[in-house]
């Protein structure tokens, strides 16, 4: 790491330094959500309300393929940076190589299964006669893009985390925009349908990729990919994924728990239910890529100065983004109890999908607000290297506590049930986090005073 970033990170003043990294962090996330919802936007008034259904029912594929990328890409980034505070440059190396290697490996090893069992998985995910179409002609072209999907994804995270968050910032820029206009032009222009969004995403995510590895070929990259360090060795691969196991298990819940989510909506509301619950997801995630963002920010801040036990700065630096992504999650929680007629209309015109969404989306949000505070504690105990902690912390919200929400409070009040079922999850994945993170206070003060 060169030492103007060096010299930043461990003496310039917190504020400051976490706008320098969250600020294009958080556009790159937020351009990163417009993917889905641009889809969902374009779908969803170009195409029609089925194949919104249609579209969601594929999340638990794609959220499967994207767990294996968040695997290599977040263990991959919070290893860098903690090797680079430690000035292990070569060691970050090794793992930026290693990386490359897992990419290429894990997606061999998932994108084809999905593919030969496409319709036997969205059959058991809640895919009816009238939605499976949409689904099989959207993943048909977006799984094998998926590999430049990881590719752009993972080693975006690491250009970040090595000290370039306004190169990452544009990124997530280039693939966004060229989604907008690629979305706009196959489906109003080439009446291409959901094929056309397929075709749009998928061409987006190869300029991603491109760009993302061109930077790491260029000679004034800090970190570089090495043709040695490309032979994958044991110590490298375990860093990488036991940091990358936490954010990992988080995707693959999200999977579960999506497939779970449609099989009960699909019961208790039909095949607008799960459209309904489309919008409602690409709504909360928009938030949610918000906090992320901030917590990504925090992220290399965190990890250089836990290496460099600068813990004065790890702490003030925690505090700052808990209040940051508080008030996000709170306006946020405001705005979609207010206003749920404006925020749906955006993506659908019929009257009844839009009914269905609107008392959805006030139901589900309605302990949003501590939910900011939840995600950042989890990305904290990740960035220090905790993984056990942050698995458990993004299970608790995800599967430990939804899951048996949406099959008790489904069981007794139906679809509000299912609807009522996030907020109750939250609620405890909330006050759970707090207590992880009061236990860790007392014990990193008993370390430093013994």
């Amino acid at each position: 790491m060169d030492n103007v970033i060096i010299q930043r990170l461990e003496n310039e003043r917190i504020a400051p330094l976490l706008a320098h990294f969250a600020i294009p962090a958080i556009i790159g996330t937020m351009v990163n959500s417009l993917y889905n919802i641009v889809d969902r936007i374009f779908i969803g008034q170009g195409v029609g309300s089925l194949a919104i259904s249609g579209l969601t029912i594929t999340f638990p594929i794609l959220l499967f393929l994207q767990a294996f990328g968040m695997l290599v890409g977040a263990g991959a980034a919070t290893r860098i940076s903690i090797h680079l505070g430690r000035k292990s440059l070569r060691t970050a190396e090794r793992v930026l190589g290693n990386a490359l290697t897992l990419t290429f490996i894990i997606n061999f090893l998932t994108i084809i299964p999905c593919l030969v069992f496409m319709e036997d998985l969205l059959t058991y995910f809640g895919a009816s006669e009238q939605t499976m179409p949409y689904a099989k002609d959207y993943l048909y072209i977006v799984i094998p893009g998926n590999f430049f999907a990881n590719l752009a994804f993972n080693f975006n995270a690491v250009m970040r985390s090595s000290g370039y968050p306004k190169k990452a910032m544009v990124t997530m820029m280039i693939g966004a925009v060229l989604n907008v206009i690629l979305d706009a032009l196959f489906i109003y222009g080439f009446h291409m349908g959901i094929r056309g969004a397929a075709i749009a995403t998928a061409i987006s995510m190869i300029a991603c990729a491109a760009f993302v590895m061109a930077h790491f070929l260029d000679k004034d990259s800090i970190i570089h990919f090495r043709l040695p360090y490309l032979r994958p060795r044991v110590k490298e691969i375990m860093d990488i994924l036991t940091i990358g196991v936490s954010p990992f298990s988080m995707q693959i819940a999200g999977s579960l728990v999506t497939v779970i989510m449609n099989q009960a909506l699909k019961r208790y509301g039909g095949d607008l239910a799960i459209g309904a619950s489309g919008i409602i997801t690409s709504v909360a995630m928009l938030l949610v890529m918000l906090v992320i963002g901030l917590a990504q920010g925090m992220q290399p801040i965190i990890g250089f100065n836990y290496g460099a036990r600068r813990f004065d700065r790890v702490d003030a630096t925690l505090k700052l983004v808990i209040i940051l992504s508080t008030i996000v999650t709170t306006l946020g929680w405001a705005v979609c109890l207010l206003f749920p007629g404006a925020i749906v209309s955006a993506f659908t015109s019929d009257p009844e999908l839009a009914a269905i969404t609107e008392w959805g989306l006030r139901l589900s949000v309605l302990v949003f607000l501590g939910v900011g505070s939840q995600i950042t504690i989890c990305q904290y105990f990740q960035s220090i290297g905790m993984a056990w902690k942050a698995m458990f912390l993004s299970l608790s919200r995800q599967i430990i506590f939804l899951i048996p929400g949406i099959y008790l409070l489904g069981y007794f009040w139906e679809l509000d049930g299912v609807w009522l079922s996030q907020p109750v999850s939250d609620f405890i994945a909330v006050v759970t986090a707090w207590l992880f993170l009061f236990y860790d206070r007392r014990r990193q003060a008993a370390g430093r005073l013994g």
